[in-house]
């Protein structure tokens, strides 16, 4: 049995100069392929003009260009756009775009569900089906990039969809490489954010090899107790550990140590908790997003009351920390932070069949998400 071709879309500028070289092509060669699939954002390679006939057969015959399916697509009041994308092997993906009034935000996933088990979280009722392999990671950039008007463009690409990013880190780590090519789409690190659960040895490795990105922790809890309750992978690692690891980030570095913290009605959003924060999160230089909860169907948690919202922000704010509350998009079409899901398991709304168009709306300074 002849095994599934490999997306071309996997490979790094650095991967495909090698992959060249060994067919006895010249390296170069990879430069202008990436243009053609990030700039040009070619469906075919038949497309690739300014590459030899010959070339083109040797891709074709080797790679497979695309392989996301537009299962659905659905649009919110707000001007928000969440994909469900349909893989080679059945399974099914989501991203959501947020537009803005000068730039969009696409919110990716990089697993098909996610091991984390969060209790608040509808992905975590998915669990672990496979992680994304950094192609189709890529894709989704390109599939969403398409849709976009003349002059607009994609600023901001954040890892917050469904999955851990860090439980998938080379293949995150791989499409982060692609993504900034300058060959390709160009995006600056400043640009690219990934959100993690805590996975510690990751968040390590992630600092230590600089990965040219942004960091977001997703604390959500200020003592061990609670964040357990609420993310299982806090007996594992806990705040301690988690925090002792956020220490190692470097205060000179350009890119950005974030911490995200969801706030659940009578949960978590208390001045007290609010003065706890601020003690565990000193001395770390960081930036800390308030994210009220955006209750997806069936889970037992409530959003917290505005005030609370207002009150508890003003509290690290008094103390020096940077706080924003960042204001879901998409909830109206299950897009919003931790309402993600897809395949069997997923609510099925009112999806619009796949269109292709330009999008608008306006979108608040601060907006999220994603899983």
């Amino acid at each position: 049995m002849t095994p599934p071709m490999e997306y071309i879309e996997d490979y790094t500028l650095a991967g495909l100069s090698r992959w060249l070289a060994a067919e006895g092509e010249k390296p170069f060669r990879a430069k202008q392929i990436f243009q053609w699939l990030y700039r040009h954002m070619a469906r075919d390679f038949e497309e690739m003009t300014s590459v030899s006939r010959a070339m083109r057969a040797k891709l074709a015959g080797r790679f497979r260009l695309g392989g996301l399916e537009r299962a659905a697509v659905l649009h919110s009041e707000d001007g928000s756009v969440k994909y469900r994308f349909r893989l080679p092997d059945g399974n099914e993906i989501e991203t959501v775009l947020m537009p803005g009034a000068s730039h969009n935000t696409l919110c990716v996933s990089t697993q098909v569900g996610c091991a984390m088990g969060c209790d608040f979280c509808m992905t975590a009722r998915m669990g672990l089906v496979r992680n994304l392999t950094a192609g189709e990671i890529v894709q989704q950039v390109v599939q969403a990039a398409r849709d976009l008007p003349d002059r607009a463009f994609i600023r901001n690409v954040v890892f917050m969809g469904m999955g851990e990013p860090l439980h998938n880190y080379d293949n995150v780590v791989r499409s982060i490489e692609t993504l900034s090519e300058d060959n390709g789409f160009g995006f600056s690190g400043r640009r690219l954010t990934v959100s993690t659960s805590g996975l510690v040895p990751a968040i390590r490795r992630f600092i230590r090899e600089g990965v040219h990105a942004n960091l977001a922790v997703s604390l959500n809890a200020v003592t061990d107790e609670v964040r357990t309750a609420l993310m299982p992978v806090n007996r594992r690692w806990n705040l301690e550990a988690l925090l002792a690891a956020c220490r190692e980030f470097p205060a000179e570095s350009r890119i950005r140590l974030t911490f995200e913290y969801v706030l659940l009605g009578g949960v978590n959003d208390s001045l007290a908790d609010a003065r706890r924060l601020v003690k565990l999160l000193h001395g770390i230089k960081c930036k800390v997003n308030l994210i009220p909860y955006n209750p997806p169907p069936g889970l037992p948690y409530r959003p917290p009351d505005l005030e609370r919202v207002r009150a508890f922000q003003r509290k690290l704010l008094d103390h020096g920390l940077l706080a924003t509350v960042r204001l879901s998009r998409g909830q109206d079409i299950q897009a919003a932070c931790g309402q993600l899901i897809a395949g069997e398991t997923a609510p099925r709304g009112r999806f619009a069949r796949p269109t292709r168009g330009p999008i608008g709306s306006a979108a608040p300074v601060d907006t999220v998400a994603g899983g």
